[in-house]
């Protein structure tokens, strides 16, 4: 299992979207209370960044702010058009107070 260190839990705000950077990878991260998800930080219609898209806290997704594709947090998975195509969602693992992103 390869992982990529994203910081702590308190490094993310609840509801807001951030771009994080790491080992050549550009993701978005969103932390809901004390959960924390990531995907690709590029909408799957059209290259853009989804950090800066707002996120739907009571729904569970981020909408891409360039055309307002939303997709789900928790899958990647398009829930509007104009996408059609779900963006790559990795899974976040806690190990002594560090997130980590799955991404092998």
């Amino acid at each position: 299992m390869t992982t990529i260190d994203i910081g702590t839990l308190e490094d993310y705000v609840h509801g807001q979207a951030a771009q994080v950077r790491r080992d050549g990878r550009v993701l978005v991260v969103v932390r809901i209370e004390d959960d924390v998800y990531v995907l690709d930080d590029r909408c799957s219609h059209e290259d853009f960044s989804l950090a800066e898209g707002e996120v739907d806290v009571a729904t569970c997704e981020i909408e891409c702010a360039r055309h307002g594709a939303m997709f789900q947090l928790k899958d990647g998975e398009p829930t509007s058009l104009p996408a059609t195509r779900a963006v790559a969602h990795y899974d976040v693992v806690r190990e002594a107070g560090r997130l980590l992103v799955v991404v092998s």
